[in-house]
């Protein structure tokens, strides 16, 4: 969780990217589909990391920090799949790309640091009574 500032920074970051990305293929290449798909999960990542900023507990981090991992990686593939049906060069996709690896790879290393700093489940067991 020590790389929150970062990470939460470089979403944003991405997100404004991704902001970007969407005009240009809307305004310049006419596409309308990916586009949108692209910008709802790219700036999806960096409005769940801030989610997680304010998360009630270990285990609601994690899960709002698990949504943002799911985010960025369908973003990754809305990207490829842009890439490869020409809509993007493979030097955009490959700057772009490599700012969503750093990513993915950040909000892993928080999801694990934060597993292992939760706290062991109690067990409760039941009140034994006799009669």
């Amino acid at each position: 969780m020590m790389k929150k500032g970062v990470l939460k920074e470089k979403s944003f970051k991405f997100a404004v990217r991704v902001v970007n990305l969407y005009k240009y293929l809307c305004e310049e290449k006419k596409e309308f589909i990916l586009s949108k798909q692209v910008l709802r999960s790219g700036t999806s990542v960096g409005a769940m990391v801030r989610e997680a900023e304010h998360s009630e507990s270990i285990a609601d981090f994690i899960h709002k920090m698990a949504i943002a991992q799911k985010e960025i990686n369908e973003t990754i593939y809305w990207l490829e799949l842009m890439m490869e049906t020409e809509y993007i060069s493979t030097k955009e996709f490959e700057n772009i790309n490599t700012n969503a690896i750093e990513i993915i790879k950040m909000i892993t290393s928080s999801i694990k640091t934060a597993k292992s700093n939760r706290p062991p489940p109690t067990t409760h067991y039941p009140l034994i009574t006799t009669h």
